[in-house]
């Protein structure tokens, strides 16, 4: 048959089961893998064979539900972590480490600038931190020497703000980096970053991958695209011989295909253990299957609240980029012409303390630090997620203190505009 849709991928990517074997992916849950000889063992810690040696490392339902992921994406390879933080953190830390640099979009969620400006630079790599709506020539005044990646955010959380991908993948391919990418807002649904010039694709899959609050993940994907041998002298964890790995080179082994993965799977994961639970990602696999059909719905209800909140008098702004007149409506076009998300920001009259007790007065959406779920919810970022960060770092990361971010569920939206019209009436 023809190359299958990714409507088919979702539902049945990653996974093929043979004759009399289970249908749905099954739930791995052992720590450790029987071996009959020593030598069978050893060919694993050698990565000379396949297979499964300790959960730490990797686990089989994991690698099922990685793989369809990776199908969904455009990718040659893919891995599950434990949460969408440390995605971001395998992501970069795979190519950076103590002495280097990189470059970021000002405009990330609150949790992933934190370890990158405060974290990772106790680890000893620089980050510096640029306006997605940039120049060129702003962008490469941000590179360094030893820049080793660019990384940001498809669709910015909270700020929603578009990344223009092809902007950055140039600036970054031009300096002999690769272009990392979260993909969480939009999914592989509606945005495929590896076609614009992404190398590295990360995702919370806690979020609409999951979609139903029920186990938090997160997963990154190789593009296989990436000429890691090219540029040997900027990543020799790639491409110089690994000592704790009898002197293998990832790159050289592997290929462009599979080596970052590879090693950010023998390394990394090895090291720091943040694996993904056999069980989480069972329930993953749960929400994928149905992931082209919510987020189309995601995508109706926050188009429908977004044309409410533009004409209610009392709200002072409203920013969702599938809006008419949005700031990155024609970038949302371009990268994302079958949709965006369903989260929008916006801002009542009355500032912090209204919409503060507009939240208080609403009913079906719930408060909480979640996001991009079958329930619809908001959060007040500046008391939250961007509590951290002081009023400079705030508006740079364009979350001002009024900002509420609304994440659209999948209710009826007519209930959600009757909820938010009440609230909204407590001003």
């Amino acid at each position: 048959m023809s190359k299958q849709r990714i409507e088919t991928k979702c539902v049945q990517g990653g996974y093929t089961p043979g004759n009399g074997e289970p249908r749905q992916i099954p739930i791995i849950q052992s720590t450790t893998f029987k071996y009959n000889t020593s030598e069978d063992m050893g060919k694993l810690f050698d990565l000379e064979a396949e297979g499964y040696f300790y959960t730490r490392l990797q686990n089989p339902t994991n690698d099922m539900v990685a793989a369809k992921i990776c199908g969904l994406e455009g990718g040659t390879a893919a891995m599950l972590t434990s949460s969408g933080q440390a995605a971001s953190f395998f992501s970069v830390f795979n190519v950076a480490s103590c002495g280097d640099h990189v470059v970021a979009s000002s405009t990330l969620y609150g949790g992933t600038y934190n370890l990158f400006a405060v974290t990772m630079k106790r680890m000893g790599i620089d980050f510096t931190f640029v306006s997605p709506d940039c120049t060129p020539e702003e962008l490469e005044a941000a590179f360094k020497p030893n820049t080793k990646a660019v990384f940001g955010e498809s669709i910015a959380n909270p700020a929603l703000v578009v990344l223009d991908f092809e902007k950055f993948a140039n600036a970054a391919h031009a300096h002999g980096v690769p272009f990392i990418v979260d993909n969480t807002f939009p999914t592989p649904i509606f945005c495929r970053p590896f076609e614009w010039g992404a190398d590295i694709v990360t995702h919370s899959t806690t979020k609409y991958m999951d979609g139903h609050g029920s186990g938090v993940g997160g997963c990154i994907v190789d593009s296989g695209n990436f000429d890691w041998m090219k540029y040997k002298d900027k990543f020799p964890g790639l491409c110089t011989p690994d000592d704790s790995y009898h002197g293998i080179t990832y790159a050289e082994k592997f290929g462009n295909a599979g080596a970052f993965i590879t090693k950010a799977t023998a390394q990394l994961m090895r090291d720091f253990g943040s694996i993904q639970a056999p069980q989480n990602a069972y329930y993953l696999n749960l929400g994928l299957e149905s992931l082209h059909v919510r987020m189309k719905r995601h995508c109706e209800n926050a188009m429908a609240v977004a044309k409410y909140l533009e004409a209610n008098p009392k709200v002072a702004w409203v920013n969702y980029p599938g809006l008419e007149g949005n700031k990155y409506y024609e970038l949302a076009k371009k990268y994302m012409p079958e949709g965006t998300c369903g989260v929008i920001s916006f801002g009542v009259e009355g500032g912090r303390a209204a919409a503060e007790k507009m939240m208080k007065s609403l009913k079906l959406a719930a408060i909480e630090t979640h996001v991009a779920d079958a329930r619809t919810c908001c959060l007040h970022p500046a008391n939250a997620t961007h509590r951290q960060m002081n009023d400079e770092e705030l508006l740079a990361a364009g979350v001002g203190p009024d900002l509420v971010r609304y994440s659209c569920g999948l209710e009826n939206a007519d209930d959600l505009i009757e909820d938010l019209d009440q609230a909204i009436a407590q001003i």
